[in-house]
């Protein structure tokens, strides 16, 4: 989730929280403040009752709320002594309104001219109802504008004052060792970017000066082998060519120049395999894989004529990529010479490719291989074979470096790779 919907999620649980609390406490405060006023005209009626009793002694039989907002019953004395002034909110109903409507209920008792008298008090609520749901509404709408101001502050202030953080953070996004010397200056007058963004340009400055060491070594390393290998080998093959030497030197002479061959190629893999991994080849375009793949096999098709291979393509139709061209026919390469290579006489080969992924399995005399080491540099299932033992460890190094994912498997007696592209 990103930081701005993250900074929105707590701003609104917590804007809610609070809210909440204050909207059950003013609540709470306005109904006590409610029927303390209703309360106080209640007393105030039933003093004015009392007092027009004295005057009027009709008003004492008045038994029924029906034109009044009081009623009057005589008590014994000691029943009248026992109630005590009450308050409660009930229902009765009203004949001028025809239905039943919330009121306030005082219960009291008085005395007059030596009898006692219950008195009944009530104060319509319709008014005091109307007012607590409307200021339930209002606390509603309050909230809801509270969210909306703060998704347009996030959405507008924040975001704008958030914007040199992610010009920052496309910037290291975009980065590429080889091709990038630094950062672009963004502008701000925020201290916590500024720290990020010095300590980011010396991040990088740091990464490139490494990168452009380990580059010029191994470029240097492997130009001052590779001159060396050659002249041994040219020179070994001046010797082959002479008459003057025995048999025997010249089968020794020949198993130097193969172990020579050898080295040579194995200069040039980890060369390679060193570009790949410094990220060196990032010349991406977009390219057809199924034509890469049906290049490949005509390529080969000397040596599985040789070898009486058969090769079966499965596509779902044409399979693009976004990579650089270089690796991509390195990829497709070393996977087919892997499945010929290591192949059996009349063997089969069958490759399958949609938009997801590249499957590839072969045939071979060999079992089962140990997945967990396969993809080692160096790693050869059978120690007597001609290789570097790289072929499978450039191949890592390049799905990784696409975040593509590769696995192996043995079914069907057959050894199987699959490069997932999604």
């Amino acid at each position: 989730m990103k930081l701005l919907n993250r900074s929105l999620q707590y701003l609104s649980l917590s804007m809610l929280l609070i809210v909440s609390i204050w909207s059950v406490v003013f609540y709470l405060d306005m109904m006590d403040e409610i029927y303390d006023s209703i309360d106080d005209g209640l007393d105030n009626y039933k003093l004015l009752i009392q007092n027009k009793a004295e005057q009027d002694s009709t008003v004492l039989l008045k038994n029924s709320f029906d034109e009044s907002n009081y009623a009057i019953r005589p008590l014994s004395e000691s029943v009248a002594f026992k109630i005590y002034d009450v308050y409660k909110d009930t229902m009765i109903y009203m004949p001028f309104e025809e239905d039943m409507e919330p009121v306030r209920l005082l219960t009291s008792a008085f005395e007059h001219k030596g009898k006692y008298y219950e008195l009944k008090v009530i104060s319509s609520m319709v008014e005091e109802d109307d007012l607590m749901k409307s200021l339930l509404q209002h606390m509603v709408w309050l909230y809801i504008l509270l969210i909306v101001c703060i998704i347009i502050i996030n959405n507008v202030v924040l975001k704008k004052l958030w914007l040199p953080f992610y010009n920052l953070l496309q910037q290291f996004k975009d980065f590429r060792l080889g091709k990038d010397s630094g950062l672009t200056e963004v502008k701000t007058n925020i201290n916590e970017f500024e720290e990020l963004q010095i300590a980011g340009q010396a991040l990088i400055s740091h990464s490139v000066e490494a990168y452009n060491r380990q580059k010029q070594f191994t470029e240097n390393a492997a130009h001052e082998l590779q001159t060396p290998l050659a002249i041994i080998s040219g020179k070994i093959e001046l010797l082959l060519e002479r008459d003057t030497l025995s048999e025997q030197a010249a089968e020794t002479l020949s198993e130097v120049l193969q172990i020579s061959e050898r080295m040579n190629q194995l200069n040039k893999s980890l060369l390679l395999l060193s570009k790949i991994e410094n990220k060196q080849f990032y010349n991406n375009q977009d390219i057809s894989l199924t034509k890469l793949v049906k290049q490949g096999v005509d390529e080969f098709e000397d040596f599985v004529e040789f070898r009486n291979l058969s090769i079966d393509i499965r596509e779902s139709g044409e399979v693009h990529l976004h990579m650089d061209v270089v690796l991509a026919g390195i990829l497709v390469s070393n996977l087919l010479k892997n499945a010929l290579y290591h192949n059996i006489e009349r063997g089969e080969v069958i490759i399958e490719m949609n938009e997801n992924k590249l499957h590839i399995c072969n045939t071979s005399a060999s079992v089962e291989l140990n997945g967990n080491v396969i993809f080692n540099r160096f790693y050869k299932s059978d120690a007597g074979r001609q290789g570097t033992g790289l072929g499978l460890a450039i191949l890592k190094a390049i799905v990784q470096l696409y975040g593509f994912k590769i696995t192996y498997s043995y079914k069907n007696a057959m050894h199987c790779f699959e490069i997932t592209f999604r």
